[in-house]
């Protein structure tokens, strides 16, 4: 996973495959990341991410969930067919933005 800062935002950008295999690296490395205060935004893009599980869904809800104690916002951006539609099916597009 590679990281780009801009101002008080992260953009986290997830390649391969977020399931029960990955989510606990994933997760290590995006709350290492987050836990900077100045990090008010982290925007997860998936454009490379080729599958997700209920593991990767639980991993973004996981960030929302801390991003949203201190006030701040998660988005994704860049999903794939599969991808948005565990996105719909999950309802998360209720709660997290898409761009």
């Amino acid at each position: 996973m590679e990281f780009e800062r801009k101002k008080g935002t992260l953009i986290a950008y997830v390649t391969g495959e977020l399931d029960h295999c990955s989510a606990a690296s994933v997760r290590r490395e995006l709350d290492q990341m987050i836990s900077d205060p100045g990090i008010r935004r982290l925007v997860l893009d998936v454009s490379e991410m080729t599958f997700m599980d209920s593991s990767g869904i639980g991993v973004i809800l996981g960030r929302y969930r801390a991003m949203a104690q201190r006030g701040g916002r998660v988005a994704v951006r860049g999903m794939n067919p599969h991808v948005e539609k565990i996105f719909l099916l999950s309802g998360m597009n209720q709660v997290i933005e898409t761009i």
